[in-house]
């Protein structure tokens, strides 16, 4: 079997290819956002590609070009903002829905995603996110300090991550807890304008290569996440809980995949103080640890992903 990888999306495509079984022949076509490299250089890499399995990340351009090229079967995996934002789009929302109808199978990364998916493709599936717990791991936490210190670890969006609750949040635990915030984010600078009017002193981070964020995590005694719109857990907090830290996180109790998760509902400013407490307190490692091994493990998830591809090339035998 030759699966060839289409982009990429927070390196879960990167991570597939890692963990793929050794007798899977694997490629991965990735791209940079550069006007020749998003459209013809991908094009003549799509189109000269030769496999079995064609995995799209991201329902937009590069998925519409294999499919276009008559690359199949073709999976297509979305990721958040393609299904949430791109299919409204005059420019784009046709190409999200050509492909969402025209692939052979369509994966979602989070459950929000799933039931609008489902509405222009029944095969739509929601499959997690897998974590290289050869890379994210845990480690022990450094001796009690006087403060927990706390690492905003997502990028600083007020709409999408909820940023500036956060940072209000932790006005009201400042006695409790040490933050620090990694620059970077469309709102990273209102964030820290924000924390300077409150007088709430946040130390900064500079943004580091993805195999960097296991040592930022170790070094900190919890992680907050996104705290924003989807109510789901995101690459962030599940590499920070294979970290072993816990996370603060906004996670729906409406999604019943998530029904094991301990902290639900996490969103005004008043429920994330709360929750800081909760973690200072202890309250929270255990059980989303145990949630994380239970729905994230890596063998599982790449045992379904070999079975979808193997069902999908028998699929195409018998046609």
């Amino acid at each position: 079997m030759r699966v060839v990888m289409i982009n990429d999306c927070s390196h879960t495509g990167e991570t597939l290819i890692r963990l793929l079984p050794k007798d899977v022949d694997r490629v991965h076509i990735k791209r940079t956002r550069g006007l020749l490299e998003k459209t013809v250089k991908i094009t003549l890499r799509i189109f000269k590609a030769k496999g079995d399995i064609f995995h799209c990340h991201y329902l937009l351009q590069d998925c519409w070009l294999a499919l276009r090229l008559g690359k199949h079967p073709t999976i297509g995996h979305a990721h958040g903002s393609d299904i949430r934002q791109s299919i409204k789009s005059p420019t784009w929302g046709k190409i999200v829905r050509y492909n969402l109808k025209e692939c052979d199978k369509i994966v979602v990364s989070t459950p929000n995603l799933l039931e609008p998916a489902k509405r222009y493709n029944e095969s739509a599936e929601y499959i997690p996110n897998p974590v290289d717990q050869n890379i994210f791991y845990p480690k022990n936490r450094r001796e009690t300090r006087d403060k927990m210190q706390l690492l905003i670890a997502s990028a600083s969006d007020w709409t999408i991550r909820g940023t500036d609750k956060v940072i209000r949040a932790l006005k009201k635990c400042e006695n409790e807890v040490e933050t620090t915030i990694i620059q970077y984010g469309v709102d990273i600078g209102k964030t820290l304008e924000l924390a300077r009017s409150l007088n709430l002193h946040i130390n900064i981070l500079p943004p580091v290569a993805h195999s960097g964020m296991p040592e930022y995590f170790w070094g900190f005694d919890g992680v907050i996440a996104s705290i924003g719109i989807g109510g789901t857990l995101g690459m962030v907090a599940l590499e920070a809980l294979a970290c072993g830290r816990p996370v603060i996180a906004h996670v729906s109790s409406k999604f019943p995949e998530y029904r094991d998760f301990p902290l639900h509902d996490v969103s005004t400013t008043e429920q994330i103080a709360d929750s800081i407490f909760a973690l200072k307190e202890g309250k929270l490692w255990k059980e989303e640890y145990a949630y994380f091994l239970s729905c994230h493990n890596p063998k599982k998830i790449i045992k379904r992903f070999i079975q979808i591809y193997n069902d999908l090339i028998e699929l195409k035998k018998s046609d």
